[in-house]
């Protein structure tokens, strides 16, 4: 079977759900089920789709694909700042390191651009030219790039995330100025990272998120994810100069998609109940998510099919072994 096959026959087998608590207690995020084990952090990455502050619909095969886009761009970058990973004993698990996790979510952006009510496009439409902080400058287009890419922090929250300056995260006691200085410092150079090796493999990193933390010996490291399909908006590099001289939207590479389709069939802030992604996006968002996985990292996505849960259990039983 080919690849889209392989996603429509597992459409049912998706990993919603974890019951891994002879671990530890287990947090549930939007799209994680975290398990504190003590001295490190268990990290199981399900296939819940997020968007709009919510979760959408489940997607196969997506959370192994971010967890192990993650492992990748961890190594990639550990030369810029250590990251918190200590073992990936399963294509959907991280076993991390435990820190003290700044209440910030540093996201960067490289383009004016964004369909939600939180993104800088929507913003700047608006009239909005001061946004985290940053000046915009007026006459920009829909998509055009930042003379340099601009930090929008936001505050962690579970259910909302607010958009916030340095000069609030610090005045705000979220963090000390020479934490901020030195996380927006790692944040830029990740990014410009980030941007060279998509260029390599003909993609543009237009935006993403980062999350640090202090360790027990007060290093600052990065967590969580990085320059996942979920953290992140790609478009495709060879078309981008082109459609944005004919004000045509980019390709796009990412879930961009699915955000776009519940836009134009609901209103996904508001609606109490919001209509069925169709299959046939659904593998489509899939088969992008192993797209870019496999472009990125030019390593071959190994399907596992089976008992998803089952799997887990039993990896992480021999890793806890050792």
């Amino acid at each position: 079977m080919n690849k889209e096959e392989i996603i429509k026959t597992n459409l049912k087998n998706c990993l919603v759900e974890t019951d891994l608590e002879w671990i530890g207690t287990k947090k549930q995020g939007k799209v994680r089920d975290t398990y504190d084990a003590g001295d490190k952090l268990v990290l199981v990455t399900t296939d819940r789709q997020s968007a709009f502050d919510r979760i959408v619909a489940s997607v196969p095969f997506k959370g192994a694909v971010l967890n192990l886009s993650s492992a990748w761009w961890f190594t990639q970058t550990n030369d810029i700042v250590p990251n918190h990973v200590l073992a990936v004993p399963d294509p959907n698990v991280t076993v991390g390191k435990k820190c003290s996790v700044f209440p910030v979510e540093f996201v960067i952006r490289g383009f004016l651009t964004g369909v939600t009510s939180t993104a800088v496009w929507t913003a700047y439409e608006k009239g909005e030219r001061v946004f985290c902080g940053n000046i915009l400058p007026e006459g920009m287009k829909k998509n055009q790039r930042f003379a340099q890419p601009i930090i929008t922090p936001t505050t962690k929250s579970d259910e909302h995330d607010r958009k916030v300056s340095a000069e609030e995260i610090v005045s705000e006691g979220l963090m000390s100025q020479e934490d901020w200085d030195k996380t927006s410092e790692l944040t830029q150079k990740l990014f410009v990272r980030g941007q060279q090796l998509a260029a390599k493999a003909g993609l543009i990193l237009v935006d993403t998120k980062y999350e640090f933390g202090k360790d027990d010996s007060g290093n600052i490291i990065l967590i969580d994810e990085i320059h996942t399909p979920d953290s992140s908006r790609w478009w495709f590099l060879s078309s981008y100069e082109e459609r944005f001289a004919r004000n045509e939207e980019p390709e796009y590479f990412d879930k961009e998609l699915l955000r776009l389709w519940y836009r134009e069939h609901s209103d996904p802030y508001k609606d109490k109940e919001l209509p069925l992604a169709p299959d046939e996006l659904v593998i489509e968002l899939a088969s992008r998510y192993i797209d870019i996985y496999e472009k990125i990292t030019a390593r071959v996505f190994e399907f596992t099919e089976g008992n998803i849960n089952e799997r887990i259990e039993n990896n992480l039983k021999e890793y806890f072994k050792k």
